[in-house]
This record gives structure tokens, sequence and C-alpha cells, in this order.
């Protein structure tokens, strides 16, 4: 097979592709042109039909209009005989006038449309063709007025008005009457109704909206017909026209006429009377049939033009094939020379050399397209010929004869492969294509490297958390049943450590999210630092992350790594919008193949044991155990029902009374909030008050506990009972919320309640977080008047060294100092340095958990301020609370001085 270079390249001629473009072309041409004589000889056909349309319109209606003048100049002309006659034998005394005596004798026409009057010099009528009885007076008619001021005015026509006699208009043709010296003597009266004018125009006017009238020359209207319609239709004219020639015809606008329809209107003048018989034609009805010629012209030149196109572009699409069938071979073979040349890909023509025997020696380059050549940093020149056995280096030359020889042998292969820095391929991935043909190998590669980087890009992007950089979920999914697959061919364990950041959500809640991330990340690197190497460390989302230790050897390397995270997370955490921001860390552990043959069950086992190490405490670890999955059922079905007792306000509080030790009365009492659940009676905090922490209830719920603790306080009040300070124990989170001392003045506010009143109880780690938010709660409530109390003294994080920084008013020392007394005198020296110290720094303090009058007595000797326990009274409902407070006394001195005992 001769190679590429042999074929000459094709340079097809210029005149030639113009005269093939022109017998292409000719077809298109002559459609248009024949389209457009279609559409002139349409044009001239509708033209035509619209001039004989105009013509027959204009010569009709000044047909009618000549018709009309002519009758009506008879009409006219026979009324005026009337009023000259009429006149004549009046002014003749020896002929006598009764005009009721003519009508019944036949002189008058027998129309009921018209009659006659004559009125004296008074206005008075003398007599009618009209039977009447009436007097009737028209002395104050402007037709008499103008006779009587007229003295040779002729006949005197006026438009329509009401008449005196009948109930409808009528038109007045009067005649001034004269004495014989020629003084006024009345006036001969005969009137018309106006249809009497129009009598015998019943086929003038043809069309629906057509019209044949009367009008005076100065305009007013006489009489109209209009087409078949009854003689009461409303006049067309918005306005009386003039017509200043004798005759004429003009187009008048739709504008001019009530019901906005353009007319054709002829005129013709009376030339012996003041009067214009006009002809109107409506131009819609009278084009009506030139439209529909015309429509139906237009659809005719549409459908020859359709026709026309249709088999002009067939032709041309015909003498198009023709013309590419002759030039195929031609343009094939350019364009794919043209298309090589400038693809993306390298194109390679491989010849097999074969020996004597018929075997396949080595390979030769036949042809190959410029991109081919880039790829190896060479020219076309320069590979043309060049065998596969003289490829450099040695291993490329080897990879590319044994690629050849498998293609060869199975007719085609297609992969992806990487290549090795040490080759002369400029690229990092590529895409090989060999195929077999009856004449070589034809061998394409293309450059992918940008594909692949962008590939391994997006698995980045899918497999890594965008925050921390950590591998994420999707990641876990891939890797965690492969890792199992691995763990069960070998000896030893794989652990999954499950983690969830406790007290996380407080970050995020008072510092906002921008300080939960920057922890977040920081605690991605302590997590980091504390594993190995080999392990694996996932953020699954939120504060939740997985530890995934491929492999152990002992059970207690996994505890050895989940006590160095639990310590690691420990650590305050120094943050951009504070410093000394602490979380803890609650590790839940599964163990392969103990806990769970697959990964999703060891993930759902290491998600059980962290909520029991959070139920045990938080801060901790726990391993996996069968029954943990019967806790977690039972906790999530607790904050379930938690949240719905919130919904739903099913907490009630009790009441605990303090007793100052000087004087057995009460001081003050802790309010103690109850959940009264529903099929389980009533339920204390110590069994939902950490869960309340954890799904973020306990906001709500102290908010609640706030309200009923003020609203009793009121009914109290109300009631006349002598009231004593409230004790409310604030959570931490509430405290952060940056909402507590708002809430609490409303309260107070709505309620009526003076702060003097309520008491706070805080935690220690509360009191000594430096955070802004607090700080300003703090300096909130204390600007309110409201005490601070820290509860459980002793448990936190302060120590006696640090009394002197808490600003507070009391210190409610736990109850395990309390039972300390009654175990030796460790206990009374220890009770004895706190009291040394609140005393010296005017802090009241009041002993807790007060059970028993050991204690009791102890705590006198020791000059304790106030005491809380059982030894005094439990806690109580409102109710019997108010019973407590109406005694005088809860605790009283018994018959031996310098001794106290409950009452």
């Amino acid at each position: 097979m001769p190679s590429w270079a042999a074929f000459p390249r094709i340079n097809l001629n210029v005149f030639a592709k113009r005269r093939e473009w022109l017998a292409v072309l000719v077809w298109p041409l002559l459609g248009a042109l024949l389209i457009g004589l279609v559409w002139i000889n349409a044009a001239e056909k509708r033209e035509r039909s619209r001039r004989e349309a105009e013509r027959s319109v204009r010569s009709e209606a000044v047909a009618v209009a000549d018709s009309y003048s002519q009758q009506l100049a008879q009409m006219i002309e026979q009324v005026d005989q009337i009023t000259l006659r009429l006149k004549y034998h009046w002014e003749d005394p020896v002929i006598p006038v009764d005009l009721e005596k003519d009508k019944a004798h036949g002189i008058f026409p027998e129309s009921q449309l018209l009659y006659a009057n004559i009125f004296d010099a008074s206005g008075n009528l003398v007599t009618s063709t009209i039977s009447s009885r009436h007097s009737v007076n028209v002395s104050d008619a402007d037709y008499f007025q103008f006779h009587r001021r007229e003295c040779c005015a002729g006949l005197l026509i006026s438009p329509p008005s009401p008449s005196r006699f009948l109930d409808r208009p009528i038109i007045r043709f009067t005649r001034r009457l004269n004495r014989p010296d020629g003084s006024f003597d009345g006036v001969v009266f005969v009137s018309v109704e106006p249809p009497y004018l129009v009598a015998h125009q019943e086929s003038a006017a043809p069309g629906e909206h057509d019209f044949v009238s009367a009008r005076l020359a100065s305009g007013p209207l006489l009489a109209s017909k209009v087409g078949s319609r009854s003689k009461n239709y409303p006049v067309f004219y918005k306005q009386d026209p003039l017509f200043p020639t004798p005759s004429g015809i003009a187009v008048e606008p739709a504008e001019k006429f009530h019901d906005g329809r353009a007319r054709l209107v002829a005129w013709k003048k009376l030339g012996q009377y003041p009067l214009v018989a006009l002809a109107g034609f409506s131009l819609q009805d009278a084009m009506a049939p030139y439209e529909a010629e015309a429509r139906s012209l237009r659809e005719t030149a549409i459908f020859e033009s359709l026709a026309i196109l249709a088999l002009s572009l067939a032709a041309a699409w015909v003498a198009a094939r023709l013309a590419q069938r002759r030039r195929q071979a031609e343009e094939t073979r350019e364009t794919y020379r043209l298309a090589t040349d400038a693809a993306n890909e390298g194109f390679y023509m491989i010849r097999p050399i074969r020996n004597r025997q018929g075997y396949v020696d080595d390979f030769r380059l036949d042809d190959c397209n410029n991109r081919a050549a880039d790829l190896l940093g060479v020219t076309r020149e320069q590979l043309l010929g060049l065998k596969a056995s003289e490829l450099k280096p040695a291993f490329f030359r080897d990879e590319m004869l044994a690629l050849s020889r498998l293609a060869l042998d199975r007719g085609f292969i297609e992969d992806e492969l990487r290549v090795s820095p040490r080759s002369p391929l400029r690229a990092k991935w590529v895409y090989r294509r060999i195929v077999r043909s009856s004449a070589g190998l034809a061998l394409t590669i293309r450059d992918i490297s940008a594909a692949k980087e962008q590939e391994q890009a997006l698995a980045e992007l899918a497999n890594n958390d965008t925050l921390t950089k950590l591998p994420n979920r999707h990641w876990l999914a891939t890797f965690l049943p492969a890792a199992v697959s691995r763990a069960a061919q070998r000896p030893g364990h794989l652990a999954l450590l499950f983690i969830d950041l406790d007290n996380f959500k407080n970050v995020n809640d008072t510092l906002g999210h921008d300080a939960g991330d920057e922890l977040l990340v920081q605690a991605a690197h302590r997590l980091r630092n504390a594993v190995r190497a080999s392990d694996h460390v996932v953020r699954l989302g939120g504060d939740e992350f997985v530890v995934v230790l491929d492999h152990v050897d002992v059970v207690e390397d996994v505890s050895r790594v989940a006590k160095t995270i639990v310590g690691a997370i420990a650590k305050p955490f120094a943050l951009a919008a504070g410093t000394g921001n602490q979380v803890n860390a609650s590790i839940g552990i599964s163990l392969f193949p103990n806990d769970g043959q697959d990964a999703e069950t060891l993930l759902k086992h290491a998600d059980v044991a962290m909520y029991a190490a959070k139920a045990a405490g938080k801060g901790r670890y726990a391993y996996y155990h069968t029954h943990l999955s019967d806790s977690l059922i039972l906790r999530l079905s607790k904050e379930s029902a938690l949240q719905e007792a919130v919904a739903k306000d099913e907490f009630v509080v009790h009441y605990q009374p303090r007793v100052g030790m000087s004087s057995g009365r009460i001081t003050s009492m802790e309010a103690l909030v109850r959940w009264q659940r529903p099929q389980h009676g009533l339920v204390y905090p110590l069994d939902f008050i950490d869960v309340a922490e954890d799904i973020g209830l306990i906001v709500p719920m102290g908010e609640m506990v706030i309200d009923k603790v003020c609203r009793q306080l009121a009914q109290w009040k109300q009631e006349g009972l002598a009231l004593v300070p409230v004790s409310i124990n604030v959570s931490p989170q509430q405290l952060k919320s940056g909402t507590l001392s708002a809430f609490l003045m409303a309260c107070m506010e709505r309620h009526g309640i003076g702060p003097a009143l309520i008491e706070v109880e805080l935690t220690e780690s509360a009191v000594i977080d430096r955070s802004q938010v607090v700080t300003q709660e703090l300096a909130a409530l204390r600007s309110l008047g409201i005490k601070l109390m820290i509860d459980d003294f002793g448990t936190g994080y302060s120590s006696m060294a640090q009394l002197h920084r808490l600003d507070v008013d009391v210190l409610k020392v736990d109850q395990a100092f309390t039972r300390a007394l009654s175990e030796g005198s460790e206990g009374k020296l220890l009770f004895g340095a706190i009291m040394s110290m609140a005393s010296a720094l005017d802090i009241c303090v009041v002993a807790e958990g007060v059970e028993t009058v050991e204690q009791l007595n102890v705590l006198q000797t020791l000059a304790c301020d106030e005491i809380q326990g059982h030894v005094v009274s439990q806690a109580v409902s409102a109710g019997d609370m108010a019973q407590l407070m109406l005694k005088r006394f809860l605790l009283a001195p018994p018959r031996g001085p310098g001794r106290l005992a409950p009452v």
C-alpha cells in the first residue's frame, strides 16, 4: 500500500466549483422568479377588482342620490302647492276655508303622514285637518315669529320637532298670510312626519348599513332610511354635515358616524328648495365581494408559490446530489488529509515487514499526521519510513513491537496508558487504539492528560471533605468494605472508632458557625496526630468523625488510641473568637470480626457504642456490646418523647425550701422541674436533662420553667403569702444562647415580679467561662438585681484557690461534702475551709443534701448560713409549698440548749 505521502494534494478547479454552484442555484432562482410573477399577477387582479368595486358603488350612490333628489323635489313641491293654495283661499274673502271639510271631501292626500293647519294673527288655531277640540296657540313658535317679522320670505322649512297635536316629531312647511293691506294675518302650516319624505325609498339603500336621507342645506336632518330597518333607527352622523357643492360624492371616515363605519356618501341639492338628498353606502359592505375575491386570489397565489418552491427545491437537491457525486472522491481524500493534520489525535499507518518465510520480523511507519509527530517530539518527515526496531529507548521499542504483534494477532486493541517519564511520548496519559486492516495496522494515540487530571480532581472533590481536607463519607463507603475484606485474610483485628464532639453545638450557637468550622479544622488536625500514619481519619459530617485502625494486633492498642484521642480533644481550643473553648470526644468502638462481618454493621455498632459513651457521661470511649442496641433504642425513644413533652408542656415545677440556720425559717427555695410523662409517672431531671442538652431542647425547656416560676410567684403574691426568693437552675447552653437575661426580664415584667424574688443557679463551668456572650449575660443578670449562685460547688473545674475569682452571691456546697461530715474529722475540716473562704469573701454558703440530724448539728457548729435537704423537706408541689410557707419555723431547738432539730 502506498504511503500517504505518495498521494498529491487535490486542488479543485475554482471555475468548476462555481459552475456546480450555479447549476444548483439556478433552480431556486427560477422558482423565486416564477413566484414573483404569480404574486404580481395576483396583485394586478386584486387591483382591477378593487377599482371595479369602487366604480360600481360610486355609480350606485350617485344614482340613488340623484333619483332620491327628484322624488324629494316632487314631494316638497306638492307640499308647497298645498301651502300656496291654502294661502290663496284664506286671503280671498269670498272663498271659505274649512280644512276638516276639505279632508273629508278628499282634497288632501290620504296619507296619514301629512297634515294642514291655519293660525290667525294671534297664533290661535283656526282650522286643521287633524280632528282636535283643544285650543292651540303657536304665537311663541320660532316659525310664527319669523313670518310675523318677514313679509316676503316664502316657504319656510323647519327641522323635525315635537308636534303640539301629536306625540311624535314633525317637519313644518309654513307660509305667511297677509291682509289686503299687506299686514300680518297668520300662518298657513303644513306638516309631515319624517317617514313621509322617505316612504318611497324601500330599495334605495339595499345594504344593512346603507342609508338615504334628506337634510336642510344648513345641515339638520329631516328624514332618513337605513337599509331595511325601521324608520326610527338612530341617525348615523355625529354632527350635522355641510355640503358646499350642488352635488358630489365623498368618502366619509368612520369617526363621523355613531356606528364607526366608513361610508361613501353622494349628495345632490334641490335647486328650488334649501334641501339636500343623500345616499350613503357602507364601504365594508360594498367592498365585501372584493375582499372575498382578494382572499381567494391570495390563497391561490400561496398554493402556487408553495408548489413552485417545492419543485425548485427538489430540482436544486437533485442538482446538488449530482454535483456532490462528481467530486466525492476528491473531497473525501482532501477532507481526510485536513482532518488528520489538524486533529488532536495522532494517526499512524504501520505496515508489517515479513521475511521470506512469511513471518513478521519488523514494522515500518508508512504514514502519519503532524499531531503524531508532535507527540514524539519530531517532524513528520523524520518519522516516515522509520522501523519499530529503530525506536529508542529500548523499553519503548520493545513495547511498540509487542503491541503491534498483539494487534496483528487479535485485530483490535484499545486501552489507556500512564506514560513513563522516560518515554519519548510527550504526555502523562494517552488513549491508544490500534486496528488491523488489509494493508497493516492503523494506530491512534490521543493525549488524555488533562481529562485524567480533571478526573482525579473530581475524585478528590468527591472523596475529601472540603473543610477539614479529610476523607469523607463517600470515600469511607468505598474504602471500608475493601479494608474488611483484607482484614478477613489476615490475623488480628480491624477497629472502627466512631467519634462525636460533645458540646460542639454550644460553640456554633454562641460564637457562630465560623468559629465552629475553625474548631472542626483544629480537631481534625488533632485526630490525625493521635493515630498512626497507616490509620485513616474520616469526617462523616457535622461534628462526627470515624477512625479506621486498619491492622490491630491486640485490643489494648485500640484502647490506647481512644484514650489519646479523648485527651487530645479535651484540651481547650484557641479560636479567633476567644480562647478556653472546650469540647470533649465521645467514642464508640467496634471490632472486626467480633462486632460485625461487614462494613455497614461495624459502622452501625460503633455508632451505638458512641451513644453508650455519651450516656455514661461523655468525654470517654465505650466498646460495642450486644445489649447496647437495646439501650440506643430506649434513648431514641426518650428523645422523641422528650420533644413531644416540650411541645405539649408536660412539665411541672416542685419546690424545695432552704432554711436559715440561725432563724429556722424559710429563706429561699429551689425550683426543680419534673416530667409528668404519660404511662411513666413523674420523671426526675437526672433521667432527662442530659438528653435535653444533647438534642438542643434545654433552652426552650429552661424558658418554660422560668415562666412557670414567675407565674407561681405572682399567684402566691395574689393569695397574700409571704414570698421568699426562688432559685432557678440555668444550663450553660441557656447562658451561652445570649437570650437568658432578656427572657427573664420579660417574664418578670409580664407577671409583675421583682428581681429580688429571682435567683439563678449556675454550674462552676458556666461561671468561669470567659467568652464574650457569657460575660455579657452575667453582667446583664447582675444589672437586673438578680442574685447569682454556684450549684454543686466542689465538683466542677474551680477550686477553693479560685473562689475569690467567682463573682457570685451564694455557694451551694455539693452534697458529697455534706455526707463527709459524718464520716470523720477530715470532712469537717474541708467544709470548714470552704466556710472560712466564703465568709472572708462575704459569700453565703448553703449545704445541700442534709439528710440527718447529725449533719445538721455539725453544720451548726461550722456556722453554715443555710441548709437544704430532706431533713427539712423534700421537693414538694406548689400547693404543698404554700402550706410550708405558712409555718413559722421549719427548724426548732430541742430541749437541750444549742441544738437544732426539724419541726
